[in-house]
């Protein structure tokens, strides 16, 4: 196995041009796990980590561009209260030491449906920055992962970096599996809220082939409120917004949880970051 060490993105950009069929590899926490267990055997490896484009933060007033390199710790501490859902997910992820060598790039390029930072990175409209030698390009979170496991990023390409929009309104994630964190999840929800727009957005994962959206919940939601006034929902709103959020599930049956445990998990946790998105909107108000 070849292992390939450029010094910066355009050289790296170089090799995976030559070697298309060549392994990224950063934080390495999804990668070195496939080949110590073998399921993974490259011809070669592409190692990142002198690669220090990949790893900086910038932003201007309304996106926050996330270098596919930053960790899950380097967002939490420099840049959680842009990305607040984002910031909530990257603290359930693994260790300690899993979030200071994870990245959010690689949570991307793994393209897992449960990957914790993918559903509120859907909720927000964030979209991937792919490079080749010859063209950048970005695509919606939700259109670039296709299935378990699968993306759109060509033979060719490398995932360079995320832009994600500065929240401009309260956002949520949540989480159910054995645990809080070291554990891959069973659902999760991720809940963002626009008063500007006043729009909702939502992000459903480890229930579906990759992650989604629930469009009918998030247009049933955005009608019943007040924008104007931030009064409290209709009782029964909560409720159906849950029973919509669960609808949009496809989930199945596996080890780790049932397919109806799934809906049910969801509806519960719609009802519940919606709750508390609401009560903040409502105290900043």
């Amino acid at each position: 196995m070849e292992v390939l060490r450029p010094d910066s993105l355009a050289e790296a950009l170089e090799m995976k041009s030559a070697h298309p069929g060549a392994r990224p590899l950063m934080g390495g926490t999804d990668l070195m796990v496939e080949l110590n267990f073998g399921r993974a055997r490259p011809d070669a490896i592409l190692d990142l980590t002198r690669c220090p484009e990949l790893c900086v933060i910038s932003d201007d007033a309304q996106t926050l561009r996330l270098g596919a390199g930053v960790t899950y710790t380097a967002l939490v501490a420099e840049r959680a209260p842009q990305v607040p859902g984002l910031a909530i997910a990257a603290r359930t992820i693994g260790s300690p030491q899993i979030r200071n060598r994870g990245t959010i790039g690689g949570n991307l390029g793994t393209s897992s449906p449960a990957g914790d930072a993918l559903p509120p990175l859907v909720a927000c409209d964030a979209e991937v920055e792919l490079a080749n030698v010859e063209r950048v390009r970005r695509i919606t979170v939700e259109e670039f992962v296709t299935g378990v496991k699968t993306n759109a990023l060509d033979p060719d390409e490398l995932i360079t970096a995320v832009h994600v929009p500065v929240a401009r309104g309260p956002q949520q994630f949540s989480k159910i599996g054995t645990r809080n964190a070291m554990v891959i999840a069973v659902a999760t929800f991720a809940l963002s809220i626009d008063p500007e727009r006043r729009t909702i957005g939502t992000g459903i994962g480890s229930a579906a082939p990759r992650p989604v959206r629930a469009r009918a919940a998030e247009e049933f939601l955005s009608g019943e409120l007040d924008w104007d006034r931030a009064a409290p929902p209709p009782p029964a709103a909560a409720a159906r917004f849950g029973e919509l959020v669960a609808d949009a599930a496809s989930p199945i049956d596996d080890v780790r949880g049932t397919a109806r445990y799934r809906r049910h998990a969801l509806a519960v946790m719609a009802r519940r970051t919606f709750t508390w998105v609401w009560d903040d909107f409502r105290r900043a108000a």
